[in-house]
Order: C-alpha cells, then structure tokens, then sequence
C-alpha cells in the first residue's frame, strides 16, 4: 500500500467512524458508562483487598439490616 493509499484509507476510517458515532451517540455513551462501570469495579476491589477479613456471617446480618 502506497502512502497515498494509506492517507485516503485513514480519511476514510476517520470520516466512517466521525458519522456513526454523530448518528449513534448512545454507542459511545454506553461504552463510557461500561468503562467507568468496569473502573469502579476495579476500584472496589482494590480497596477490598486491602481491608480486613470479617466473616460471612457478619456480611449478611449487616446487608439484612439494611434491607
């Protein structure tokens, strides 16, 4: 593939890409809110690791209070 061919293959990927996203901004929108859903979760995790053991036990009495 020549540069030439290269240029306008690119122009082409970027315009494509430029009128879904224009035309089907919930794509987007979805993506985002998957990615910070994802970050949160790793987030949540970390902090997990890092706290203290408690038992199952003290887990569900906990959530059933506050139920």
């Amino acid at each position: 593939m020549t540069a030439v061919e290269e240029r306008r293959l690119k122009g082409l990927l970027k315009t494509a890409v430029t009128e879904v996203l224009a035309e089907r901004q919930d794509l987007l929108r979805d993506a985002l809110r998957e990615s910070l859903e994802d970050m949160a979760i790793m987030r949540a995790i970390q902090l997990g690791e890092k706290s203290p053991m408690i038992s199952r036990k003290k887990v569900f009495r906990r959530l059933e209070r506050a139920a």
